[in-house]
């Protein structure tokens, strides 16, 4: 990267054209290639077209959109990925065993997610925590030089957190600021719990740095916690640690952000809104508890249409099936307690049986909860309406249309040759 002149390129362009004296090839390896000036690149474009058979380019960059095409062109592109965490866990414990030295199965997946998927990287981090120990690496070591807040103490301020309790998590905070630990640090190790716990709820694969405490944690929470109110921690937390970084005094940028997590379960839920007004009740603003996305006690009356049906399951944190009603099904016949559908043939995502059976007890399921009592749904032959999907197509279309018959945007499109039509608004007083 230090060689980035066409001065550098012409030496390498002379020395090509005499074979190795004692190998068969000569092998050039331009690390950061994106750093050679332009006239480098062009310098180099004829050799690069017709190399000599005795050499070889090896050309590295983490910047591939700045290398020029031309270059792109006449090279055979490799791209390295990430290295996953399991594979750098066993390769460093491979190492350690080779070195002597015992280390934490835990220590290890740690020193992997540091690592992001570089073996240079982490194997630089485990050499320093070798040199740090005593012949045996523990997690609590790897947690201490790489600055992370203890795990097990992020959970109990969570969960502390989720309780409501302001004073408990100010004190929290306290000791593990008191222990060495960074604001930022305990933040981000918050919303690493909120991750896992949305993981949990996804019931996505296990992370090999959660201990069977923190997954049985995330599990419990998972279980408990709405879509809604996930997302809405994650935001603040996110909030949060972007006020710490800019703050003059980030401990205190800390305990607000805490403060505002604890007094957001205040505000009315959107979701619960919506639930409130579908069962013909005021709005209120009572307060919504912690972990609970703003969700009360009782079952709601259907509503009289489908499409505030789906607008309600959507609310109800049931997103995914809100969307597949809308965009894959059209529908037969809808009167609660029975939904009758279509698979919305080729305008949908077509999929097989078995998943479609799944997708309806999914939404059966739902209905039994949100409504206390049991639905039929089904799909069913015969006549069907359009999907919500196509229908909000279809009305797109007409509009469109609308305004292009427009005489003002007619005379615009003869005034402007070659225009398009990218977007456009409605206006009370005019058609569009």
């Amino acid at each position: 990267a230090s060689h980035t002149g066409v001065d550098d390129v012409r030496e390498i362009i002379e020395a090509v054209r005499y074979s190795a004296v004692s190998a068969r090839y000569k092998v050039y390896i331009v690390d950061e290639v994106h750093m050679l000036s332009k006239n480098a690149f062009n310098a180099l474009l004829k050799t690069l077209e017709e190399p000599p058979p005795h050499v070889k380019f090896l050309f590295a960059t983490t910047e591939v959109n700045k290398v020029p095409v031309t270059v792109l062109s006449r090279c055979q592109r490799f791209d390295l990925r990430r290295i996953p965490a399991e594979a750098l866990a066993a390769h460093f414990g491979a190492v350690a065993e080779k070195e002597g030295v015992e280390v934490e199965a835990e220590a290890l997946a740690l020193i992997a997610r540091a690592a992001e998927g570089s073996a240079r990287d982490g194997l630089s981090i485990l050499d320093q925590v070798i040199a740090h120990g005593s012949g045996a690496v523990t997690a609590e070591q790897v947690r201490n030089m790489l600055g992370l807040s203890d795990r097990g103490a992020v959970r109990r301020l969570l969960g502390v957190l989720l309780g409501g309790d302001a004073p408990g998590a100010l004190a929290a905070l306290r000791e593990q600021y008191d222990l060495g630990v960074e604001p930022a640090a305990v933040l981000r190790g918050l919303l690493e719990s909120v991750h896992g716990i949305t993981r949990a709820k996804v019931a996505a694969a296990d992370d090999p740095a959660q201990s069977v405490e923190e997954r049985e944690a995330y599990a419990d929470w998972a279980s408990r916690l709405s879509y809604p109110a996930v997302h809405r921690l994650w935001q603040l937390l996110l909030k949060g640690l972007a006020e710490v970084h800019a703050a003059p005094t980030p401990y205190e940028a800390a305990e607000m952000a805490l403060l505002r997590v604890i007094h957001a379960a205040e505000i009315p839920d959107p979701g619960a809104l919506v639930e409130r007004l579908a069962g013909g009740q005021a709005p209120g603003v009572g307060p919504a508890a912690p972990g609970a996305g703003g969700r009360q006690d009782g079952k709601l009356e259907p509503p009289a249409s489908f499409e505030a049906f789906t607008e309600l399951i959507e609310s109800r944190g049931k997103r995914i099936l809100a969307h597949e009603l809308r965009e894959n099904f059209r529908l037969v016949g809808y009167g609660p307690p029975q939904l009758l559908l279509q698979p919305a043939g080729k305008s949908g995502n077509l999929r097989a049986v078995k998943d479609v059976d799944a997708f309806l007890r999914a939404v059966r399921d739902a209905t039994d909860a949100l409504f206390g009592q049991k639905w039929h749904v089904a799909l069913a032959e015969g006549p069907a309406e359009p999907s919500l999907a196509e229908r909000r197509a279809a009305s797109e279309s007409a509009d469109r249309e609308r305004v292009l018959r427009d005489p003002f945007v007619a005379a615009a499109f003869e005034a402007f040759p070659g225009a398009e039509l990218t977007s456009f608004t409605h206006d009370e007083q005019r058609s569009a």
